[in-house]
């Protein structure tokens, strides 16, 4: 399995204290242990991102701190090769900062652009894919990715709020039992964890979700978005990532 990773997520540019660079630090050091291979992605232009993103509101997030801006793009980047290298094997994008809450022209919670919406339309404009499925297992709504594609016919949104692990994990497997797709994004979000601001999800329901994907898509990739208790995030993406591989 690819991991898409670059130095810049590492930064502590200006966002709140919670979004800190020690959720990827944590991650790292857990990935220590396995032969990934590591991919430095580069920054998206600021032209591509005009496909899910208006001037102004790029702009603003330049014109805001131009440090949060460099790790913006970098992340977007990020989101793209990880996207791209799923064409041919599973990948994870440990990215940051998040982008699940970047709409078409504004954005919150810690997110400035979206990673996952910017990275399928690419490949869509590429004619890389046709058909493909967004899988948000956030505790959050991922209404950034809902405004900016939300309407496009070929690819299918689902957010995740069930209270129960059992039944989270069943909507999971329906979900991805409905229909067949081209490839499937997981806008992986651990805040979901039982011992994390959702209290939902075990660290066996993250192996889980990812065998799922695995089991009824070849090509798939996910992106890093929430996840905030730092001492046992890194363990619920190793085994997020042993079921997706």
């Amino acid at each position: 399995m690819k991991i898409v990773y670059h130095p810049s997520y590492l930064e502590d540019y200006p966002t709140a204290s919670c979004e800190c660079p020690e959720r990827i630090s944590s991650i790292l050091d857990t990935f220590k242990k396995h032969n990934f291979d590591f991919v430095e992605p580069e920054k998206a232009f600021e032209k591509d991102l005009e496909l899910v993103h208006t001037v102004t509101h790029i702009q603003q997030v330049r014109n805001h701190d131009p440090e949060v801006y460099n790790v913006a793009l970098y992340s977007a980047g990020g989101a793209l090769k990880t996207a791209e290298l799923s064409l041919t094997e599973p990948a994870f994008g440990l990215i940051r900062p998040p982008g699940h809450h970047a709409s078409r022209g504004s954005a919150w919670g810690f997110c400035f652009f979206n990673n996952m919406a910017f990275s399928l339309k690419m490949l869509k404009e590429q004619s890389k894919i046709e058909k493909a499925l967004v899988l948000d297992i956030d505790l959050h709504f991922g209404d950034g990715t809902v405004d900016i594609l939300g309407g496009e016919p070929w690819i299918s949104i689902v957010n995740f709020s069930a209270s129960d692990r059992e039944v989270f994990v069943e909507e999971v497997e329906k979900t991805l039992e409905e229909e067949t797709y081209d490839i499937v994004g997981v806008s992986a979000g651990f805040d979901t964890y039982e011992k994390d601001w959702g209290g939902i999800l075990t660290t066996k329901d993250f192996y889980d979700i990812g065998e799922l994907v695995k089991d009824h898509c070849e090509k798939r990739f996910a992106l890093l978005e929430g996840g905030y208790y730092i001492p046992d995030l890194g363990k619920n993406v190793e085994n997020f990532l042993k079921g997706l591989e």
